[in-house]
């Protein structure tokens, strides 16, 4: 299963790396990733795949907000097959 992962906030050091790292924690497996910096707000999105990990959604959910709550970023996480449904034409 794949899920999308967008991260927003104050840009500071070292978001990559916990985010990635809070990813590693849950055996999620990172397909790609983007991000940009617009004057001192940070933006993300990654493509995550979670199907080595044993930890359902909602607990992949709870680790990478948890991860963004401690830098003051807001993290989301999204089921790829919602992200999809939401953005059809």
């Amino acid at each position: 299963m794949k899920a999308i992962v967008t991260v927003i906030g104050k840009d500071e050091i070292g978001i990559l790396s916990k985010v990635s790292s809070a990813c590693a924690n849950v055996h999620a497996n990172i397909l790609e990733v983007t991000q940009s910096v617009l004057q001192d707000v940070f933006a993300m999105i990654m493509l995550i795949e979670i199907d080595s990990s044993k930890i359902m959604l909602s607990e992949v959910q709870k680790e990478l907000e948890k991860a963004g709550n401690s830098m003051g970023m807001k993290v989301h996480v999204m089921h790829e097959d919602i992200f999809n449904s939401m953005h059809k034409i």
